[in-house]
């Protein structure tokens, strides 16, 4: 017999392993100051690329004053309870019926957080003899609400309709031979690559395989589509999208999610998603301040405007200069290079120390090995000076990587605190 404790401390985990050295540092790192481009790591002042604040919300006067009074009138504890049972209002009711018709749908239902949320839909949705087809790059929510249904599964590669095809065709046969249903899962933007799921081809596969699709848009909810209103609005396919989904921490800057469908569908995920009947419900202070972020987001285009002109200045500023920033057709801006894991914490190191440039560096496993990617996030509250600052340090670090000036069997000789 194994006693579990003594198991844990011997596994910490595959992210756990790198603990010692970089707890706090890369992993768990304290940004202090006002949420927005310039704030303080590790004692000195940096550019952030690192916050998914796309709209600049997070500090807006109006959004500032609307979470302080929501607080001050209800506290954090109002509503008590679970939605179903004693935590339902009319502004839970009012930002849900404002969600649905935005993004064009004829109902929503609001959600505590986005990850929990979408574990719930699917494990709601789906009975075991329906069957899943899913991109291969889907997000960790997706993942792990896949891993509750006990029916059939099916990947196909990323954005590849060939695949999805193919995949199709194997889940219509045992979708038939079990009579359940398909589901198609994808996201709207994918929020590492910055790519857009093939939601126009996709929708497209209708005319050939019976299926339904539900989407993970917490990326595109405010950033993409003429007035802002998702991925789908971008593509032009609202109508054939079944079933969206978006959070509130990217655009919105807030906590907490909603899904949005038919008003059946939404109706049945009230009565049956268990993460929020046995959750309590969302408290007021947030509900106000979605309320806010949610009108803003409608009546000042300017702010996406200006994310758009930030990001784009910033891609193609980079991609002038030579850097492979991949398909992304979003905000989202990878910046690939080539090397090795410990090359990129010493690239992390020189650009955060000597630079004071912010941003999160993604290494093997979740990029191929020698290859490290630099994850910029631009706001409509950032300037074309920390752009045209950002490209040249990026330019200098590059010349140095190709250099071998980051060679190291170990990070550069520093205190992480």
């Amino acid at each position: 017999m194994v006693d579990i404790f003594d198991r844990l401390k011997k596994a910490e985990g595959d992210l756990g392993q790198y603990r010692s050295k970089s707890d706090g540092y890369f992993m768990f790192p304290i940004l202090e100051g006002e949420i927005g481009p310039h704030m303080k790591f590790n004692g000195k002042e940096v550019l952030n690329w690192s916050l998914n604040n796309y709209l600049g919300l997070a500090n807006h006067p109006e959004v500032r004053k609307a979470d302080a009074e929501g607080a001050a009138q209800f506290g954090m504890a109002a509503p008590m309870g679970a939605r179903m049972m004693s935590g339902q209002t009319k502004w839970h009711m009012e930002l849900e019926q404002k969600l649905a018709k935005f993004v064009g749908r004829e109902s929503g239902y609001l959600v505590n957080f986005g990850y929990q949320a979408m574990v719930s839909i699917i494990d709601s949705l789906l009975t075991r003899k329906d069957v899943v087809v899913y991109d291969s790059e889907s997000h960790a929510c997706i993942l792990d609400g896949l891993r509750l249904h006990i029916g059939k599964r099916f990947v196909y590669q990323h954005n590849d309709m060939d695949s999805l095809r193919k995949q199709l065709v194997h889940a219509t046969k045992l979708a038939e031979e079990q009579g359940g249903g398909i589901l198609v899962i994808t996201e709207g933007v994918f929020g590492m690559a910055g790519d857009l799921g093939a939601l126009d081809k996709i929708v497209a596969l209708k005319k050939e395989f019976k299926f339904r699709l539900l989407i993970d848009d917490a990326h595109g909810f405010g950033t993409m589509g003429p007035t802002g209103a998702g991925t789908d609005e971008h593509f032009g396919v609202q109508k054939d999208v079944d079933i969206y989904f978006a959070t509130f921490a990217k655009s919105m800057a807030g906590i907490g999610a909603f899904v949005a469908s038919d008003t059946q569908i939404v109706d049945y995920l009230r009565y049956n998603m268990r993460s929020q009947i046995f959750a309590k419900s969302l408290p007021m202070p947030m509900v106000i301040g979605a309320l806010k972020r949610l009108e803003l987001l409608q009546t000042k285009p300017e702010l996406r405007e200006n994310l758009w002109s930030i990001a784009n200045a910033l891609q193609d500023g980079l991609r002038k200069e030579g850097f492979d920033l991949g398909n992304t057709e979003s905000p989202v801006t990878p910046v690939y290079l080539n090397g090795s894991v410990p090359e990129g914490t010493n690239v992390v190191i020189d650009l955060r120390e000597n630079h004071g440039i912010f941003c999160s560096i993604v290494v093997y496993p979740v990029v191929p090995k020698g290859v490290l990617m630099l994850r910029v996030i631009p706001t409509a509250v950032h300037t074309m000076d920390d752009v045209n600052r950002t490209i040249e340090v990026f330019k200098k670090v590059k010349a140095k990587l190709d250099a071998g000036e980051y060679k190291s069997d170990e990070m550069q000789n520093m205190k992480l605190t």
